[in-house]
């Protein structure tokens, strides 16, 4: 039987009866769990100034290294002491759950599916107010609706910096393995639309459908095989249309050998084979 060792942080000294009181404690454990589901002693803890907690093993199939821990107190000159609190711990060797981690820091890009709903926190810090409240004419308004500004909450310096870090680093980027491969940059592509807002300094999309970036947002000096100059130097395409020679011919010379064998097989049959024929 192992004892459990107390904390370091606890320097109060055991209390003699209250480290004695191991069938009190079990009783009150047999008591909240029942006879069957407690087992041996497994040791205690001093837990402060006559206060001791008394570990027993949990024997339910379905908490394996768990333990029952019955904290027992005594007060000032009493013989007997008294039960605390009885509650159900994991030790070192038992199943627990992971630890509990928020639904907002779960999620991750790529997770929202049709239907999902992924509200954005009131003091999120890449979000500022808009423009959107004021008494200004019509006209202007549509003006400013149509700079983006008529919105409840619009990006903060501190989001714009957050998405134009992901995007320089992604895989559109400068450092991206197929932008290191070649030497033409989106900035001169003719396939580059530049974003509207003050991203567009660095960014834009990409609208050429062969390129790996197309419908993306890519750095501008993010680059790619499709660029709209490049150049291959291929050699002129045969032609499929179809020539045929009728009006002359080549003459051939022919070995003496094969000469001769064409002549031997030109001369005509006998009489004798011709009759035998």
């Amino acid at each position: 039987m192992t004892p459990v060792k107390a904390p370091e942080a606890v320097r109060a000294k055991a209390d003699a009866i209250s480290v004695a009181a191991v069938e009190p404690a079990r009783a009150a454990a047999i008591a909240e769990a029942g006879a069957a589901q407690v087992g041996e002693h497994l040791g205690h803890s001093v837990e402060g100034e006559r206060l001791v907690t008394h570990y027993f093993a949990s024997t339910h199939p379905g908490y394996r290294g768990w333990r029952w821990a019955v904290t027992v107190t005594r007060a000032s000159r009493a013989k007997t002491v008294t039960v605390n609190e009885v509650v159900m711990l994991p030790g070192d060797e038992a199943i627990v759950a992971p630890e509990w981690v928020p639904w907002s820091d779960r999620v991750q890009p790529g997770d929202l599916r049709p239907g999902d709903l992924f509200p954005t926190l009131p003091d999120d810090p890449r979000l500022e107010p808009g423009f959107n409240d004021t008494d200004a004419p019509d006209d202007v308004l549509t003006v400013v609706q149509e700079l983006g500004l008529g919105r409840e909450r619009v990006l903060s310096p501190i989001g714009r910096e957050d998405a134009a870090e992901r995007w320089y680093g992604g895989d559109f980027g400068p450092t991206s393995p197929i932008a290191q491969a070649v030497a033409h940059k989106c900035h001169s592509c003719g396939y580059w639309i530049r974003l509207a807002d003050s991203l567009g300094q660095a960014f834009g999309v990409c609208a050429n459908e062969m390129a790996p970036g197309e419908g993306r947002v890519v750095a501008y000096d993010y680059g790619c095989g499709a660029h709209s100059d490049v150049t291959v130097d291929a050699p002129d395409h045969p032609t499929t249309e179809h020539a045929f020679d009728t009006t002359g011919y080549d003459a051939m010379e022919l070995a003496d050998a094969v000469q001769s064998e064409v002549e031997a097989t030109a001369e005509p049959e006998s009489d004798d084979d011709l009759t035998e024929s």
